[in-house]
Parts: structure tokens; C-alpha cells; sequence
């Protein structure tokens, strides 16, 4: 069993709650929109292994270090992780790409800033958008998200809010 933290849209906020909600996890999943190089050291610096997508925000560093789409497997459950990528009904062309050619269990997307955990009927993939952690944005609350895959099942998703005021590092 692996224990995730899936994070998205930090726009360069780092916020000491990473830290405290993502202690015990084996991975963490950055869905773009990172901002600086910074926010990536910092949740390296919680967990051994931080996967991240570039946004459309993120240049320089980020988007040399990050690549705009991950697929991967993890305790037996194929992931598919972008920025963009819409959701059930209404995938962007890569999400849909990736739904043909790899078949994903769990599809992870950020950019909108609206928190979204839902099935999708056609592929029977999980869609799972984490929200926004960062300040920038026109949300008005702050979401990550936890759970744990576990042969191959995601389970125990956890949506925890953050509050509006960023707890320094």
C-alpha cells in the first residue's frame, strides 16, 4: 500500500500544512501550475518521491524539470496525471489519447481551480482534480488531497481545506 499526497495550482505558495498533512506519504503528485523551482524542493524535502506536470503557468526551471504529462503505474494502477485535461465527458485530446493507448485507473488534472472527485463512466477511471493550494486564483478555498492505493484500488481519499492565510515555512 502507498500512501499519495496530490497537490495542484501552488503558484509558487509554499505553505507549511503541505508538510503537515503529507507526512507519512510514500509519493507526492504535483498537478501543475507549480510556479517556482522552490515549492518543488520543498515538498521533495517531505517525501522521497515527488512527481509533478508543468502548467501553463510554470517557464524556466519547472518546465525544463517537469514534463506536461506523467503515466505511470504504482501498487498496480495506472496513473495519468496533466494540467489541462478537462474531465469525464469533456477530456482534452490528450487525456483522451491517453485513455486509448495506456487505459488509466486514475486520471489527475489541475488548472480549473474547482475541486473534483469523480468517476468516469466511459473509461472507469477515477478523475480526481485536487483543487488549488496556492493564494492566486479566484477560489476561495484552499484544497490537497490524500489516499491510499492499495493493489491497485485507490481508497481512503481525504479532501483537506486549507485556509485562505499561508502558514510560513
Amino acid at each position: 500500500m502507498k500512501h499519495i499526497g496530490i497537490i495542484s495550482d501552488t503558484h509558487s505558495c509554499i505553505d507549511a500544512r503541505y508538510g503537515l498533512h503529507f507526512e507519512g506519504c510514500d509519493e507526492i503528485w504535483h498537478a501543475g501550475d507549480i510556479g517556482d523551482i522552490g515549492v518543488l524542493e520543498y515538498l521533495r524535502s517531505l517525501c522521497p518521491v515527488v512527481r509533478a506536470v508543468r502548467g501553463n503557468v510554470d517557464h524556466g526551471i519547472v518546465a525544463r524539470e517537469c514534463p506536461e504529462t506523467l503515466d505511470f503505474e504504482v501498487e498496480g494502477l495506472r496513473v495519468f496525471i496533466t494540467h489541462i485535461g478537462g474531465y469525464p465527458g469533456r477530456w482534452q485530446p490528450v487525456v483522451k489519447a491517453a485513455i486509448r493507448e495506456s487505459h488509466p485507473g486514475l486520471i489527475i488534472t489541475g488548472h480549473s481551480h474547482i475541486l473534483k472527485v469523480m468517476p468516469d463512466p466511459a473509461s472507469g477511471a477515477l478523475h480526481i482534480n485536487p483543487g488549488a493550494a496556492g493564494q492566486q486564483g479566484w477560489h476561495k478555498t484552499r484544497t490537497i488531497i490524500k489516499l491510499d492505493i492499495d493493489n491497485g484500488i485507490p481508497k481512503d481519499l481525504q479532501v483537506i481545506e486549507l485556509s485562505r492565510q499561508v502558514l510560513s515555512v
